[in-house]
């Protein structure tokens, strides 16, 4: 599926058979989640890539062919492809650890072609290994909003205490992630979503409700998942001083004003960029541990554009994802 005009629905086109060239690889993709960054993605609201574009950055599939001096993964091996596609290794930041913020990046499914498609192909470096026992769909999700959700999770620090706000892919694999190390979960929703407020509660949740509610306690971090800026001062309003508030997407509308006093008594906000190849290491070892369920609606490649909309309307319970 390509996108051929931002704001409009994604056309099938058949396309040449990708070669992968030095460092690269095909990957025969099995499922490709359906993450909400497709969505900006598709509709312009990121910096504007040229087009034509193939979107979707949570690739599942296998290794079917490798491009020059590949020899860190094998033909037919199970792998994932994530949103960070390539990165220079040399600007300060590669140089400092900080491979997220790479000035030169490429993004699968944004500024390289991703895996709405029969194939792809991906830089092999930025390739994952993946765990045994689980689906190809069960698996997809993972590649961004199981990393996303980690690497959020991880810079919320040891809250014990910990809100979720958009509960959707990334806040119900986290959960479970946060409910194994002990963390009490206290989950907010869209107003009257009683069916995700049920769906949190179920797994572990000690707490469920609109996102403009006040739990009942207050809360040591927060992690907004929710693209909506307005959620940043009512969430600041549920921490604690000295707690932190971690917003998640790679876009979110405007932050409204707020009073100060809201941020005062060493109150934070803090941004996620991106991933490390650390996070996905270090995430992927710890899934088969923990066990992590992944809640899917699987659509055929066809109907892409349907399970965008799907996503856009709220009307899923968990992720989206395509099947080739």
């Amino acid at each position: 599926m390509t996108l051929v005009e931002y704001g409009q629905p994604l056309i099938m086109r058949e396309r040449p058979m990708p070669i992968p060239r030095r460092g690269e690889v095909r990957v025969r993709v099995s499922a490709c989640g359906v993450c909400r960054t497709d969505l900006h993605v598709v509709d312009g609201e990121l910096p504007r890539a040229p087009l034509p574009l193939v979107p979707g950055h949570e690739i599942v599939g296998y290794v079917e062919e490798l491009g020059p001096d590949v020899r860190s993964l094998e033909l037919h091996q199970r792998v994932g492809v994530p949103w960070l596609g390539f990165t220079c290794g040399k600007c300060a930041y590669c140089v400092a650890g900080q491979e997220n913020l790479c000035d030169h990046p490429l993004f699968t499914g944004y500024t390289r072609d991703g895996g709405y498609a029969t194939h792809a192909l991906a830089d092999a470096r930025y390739v994952f290994a993946l765990p045994e026992g689980k689906s190809n769909p069960a698996l997809a999700p993972l590649l961004c909003a199981g990393l996303i959700g980690w690497r959020s999770l991880r810079m919320a620090g040891d809250a014990k205490r910990l809100g979720l706000y958009g509960f959707g892919a990334a806040a119900h694999i986290i959960a479970q992630v946060a409910k194994s190390e002990g963390r009490r979960i206290f989950a907010f929703t869209r107003t009257g979503d009683v069916e995700s407020q049920s769906f949190a509660r179920q797994l572990g949740a000690v707490w469920a409700g609109a996102s403009d509610e006040t739990p009942p306690e207050l809360l040591d971090a927060a992690i907004i998942f929710a693209p909506i800026g307005a959620l940043v001062p009512r969430a600041l309003k549920a921490v604690r001083k000295g707690g932190r508030v971690v917003c998640a997407g790679i876009h979110m509308s405007d932050i409204p004003s707020f009073p100060y006093r809201l941020l005062w008594e060493e109150r934070q906000i803090v941004s996620v960029a991106n991933l490390t190849r650390e996070d996905g290491d270090s995430f992927f070892r710890l899934v088969p541990q923990i066990g992590i369920e992944t809640q899917v609606s699987t659509y055929v490649l066809a109907e892409a554009n349907q399970a965008l909309a799907d996503l856009r309307e709220g009307r899923l319970i968990g992720a989206a994802v395509l099947t080739m």
